[in-house]
């Protein structure tokens, strides 16, 4: 999908403020653009919509409001681009926190809308690479922990080696057309219910 086919929901307040987004994107080549005004509707609107790509213009805040959309923006998984005039360090790091892929201080101009949602979509697909990389890496440590502790109770029950025991688990799963990890799952489990 090219980024011009992309889905852009521009969550704004204030019609002048949003009309500039929209004209940058639009200008950008841009066609699927859909924009509210009432932010009260958001949660709604995402639902109902789908959009690819949010692009939020606070302007001047309140902190309340912007903890409200650092809620949703680790509720959607989507690239979200924040606009606003005024910002602290706190709300930055909030910002990041929260999985805001852009988040601009007073840098809200129709030629920079294109270039920042560019950036926002490739830190947003940069950072699910690397949460996809992580939860995978915690996936094979936590089966490696499980096939060690399935070879520990067939060392200890059987009197094998570790590798006679791998070797068993292995030839078991290919057996039965089995991943080794739900073997070693079953023989943990099965040896926690027997005491």
């Amino acid at each position: 999908m090219s980024s011009s086919d992309l889905s852009v929901l521009i969550i704004d307040e204030n019609r002048l403020r949003a009309s500039i987004i929209e004209e940058g994107l639009r200008e950008a080549g841009h066609g699927r653009v859909a924009v509210i005004h009432d932010v009260n509707e958001v949660a709604r609107t995402i639902q109902a919509t789908m959009p690819d790509v949010i692009v939020i213009d606070l302007e001047n805040p309140k902190r309340d409001t912007l903890e409200h959309f650092f809620s949703l923006s680790r509720a959607v998984q989507r690239p979200i681009a924040m606009f606003v005039d005024r910002s602290d360090g706190s709300m930055i790091e909030q910002a990041v926190e929260a999985g805001v892929s852009a988040y601009v201080v007073d840098g809200l101009k129709k030629e920079r809308v294109k270039p920042i949602l560019d950036m926002a979509i490739s830190r947003f697909n940069a950072f699910s690479r690397l949460r996809r990389e992580l939860d995978e890496a915690r996936t094979q440590l936590e089966d490696r922990k499980l096939i060690d502790q399935a070879k520990g109770i067939l060392m200890k029950t059987r009197g094998m080696s570790e590798s006679e025991a791998y070797g068993l688990l292995r030839s078991t799963a290919m057996n039965q057309n089995r991943k080794i990890v739900e073997i070693a799952q079953s023989l943990v489990t099965a040896a926690n219910l027997l005491g």
